[in-house]
């Protein structure tokens, strides 16, 4: 199977739906689409430019990060995910799916998106362009395999931070995937995921601004500080280039 396209999808709670994808529209400088399902539970957030890559959703199961796998047959793929040991949860079309380690993820139909958006906010680039995946520590191996595996993306361990390990993805691939391993006073049964944005040098800088639009500052890790959104997700603003994704120092 072959990868075509990721998406962030960020679920959010019903009571804070509306609080939560307005703060992401301003982060990504996007706009909403109009909602569709049986509920009205989806939208898209629509760049001024480039194909779309962030969507929201409305679901009891928020606030979290699930990723959307596109792919250009759903079936194989799903074949393929469960031969890597990946459990269906169910089949709609579009298959959701739990990764070996827990992570609820999707495979969905690829729709010809190829045009990754640029970073926004000129005067103060950055860009939205990570997914992480908080895995425990004795499902650590195994996830980044079947990642590795899943994607056909090769993996690399971190020579900076041996806690992580990172899959090279081809391009024009909107989002990058990182893997973290917790540690063992984290507690977590299973993995779960989160946003990072690319700040280069300006992360301070980038934290006020997140502030304004209503996220909260929660603590400063290495290199990394760490935000909650208004529906109480935690994300990362990161010191890596917003256009190569690489650490700026």
């Amino acid at each position: 199977m072959k990868v075509a396209w990721l998406t962030a999808f960020i679920d959010l709670p019903p009571d804070r739906f509306d609080a939560g994808s307005r703060f992401w529209q301003h982060v990504t400088d996007t706009r909403m689409s109009e909602t569709r399902g049986v509920d009205d539970q989806f939208a898209t957030l629509v760049p001024p430019s480039g194909d779309p890559y962030v969507r929201v959703q409305r679901t009891t199961a928020g606030p979290r990060i699930h990723i959307d796998v596109h792919v250009d047959a759903v079936a194989d793929a799903r074949r393929v995910a469960e031969h890597l040991g990946a459990t269906v949860d169910v089949d709609l079309g579009h298959v959701v799916v739990r990764s070996p380690a827990g992570l609820t993820f999707c495979l969905v139909e690829h729709h010809g998106e190829v045009d990754r958006p640029p970073p926004v906010h000129v005067e103060l680039e950055h860009r939205l362009d990570q997914v992480c995946i908080d895995v425990p520590d004795e499902s650590f191996d195994r996830e980044t395999r079947f990642w590795e595996a899943l994607t056909g993306w090769e993996l690399h361990q971190s020579q900076v931070l041996p806690e992580f390990a990172f899959l090279t993805q081809p391009p024009p691939m909107p989002l990058r995937v990182l893997l973290q391993r917790l540690g063992t006073d984290d507690g977590a049964q299973r993995a779960r995921a989160h946003l990072d944005i690319a700040c280069g040098q300006r992360v301070d800088d980038v934290r006020r601004l997140h502030e304004r639009f209503g996220a909260t500052f929660v603590a400063v890790g290495a290199r990394w500080t760490t935000m909650r959104d208004p529906a109480g997700m935690l994300y990362c603003l990161t010191e890596r280039d917003p256009h190569t994704g690489v650490i700026t120092r």
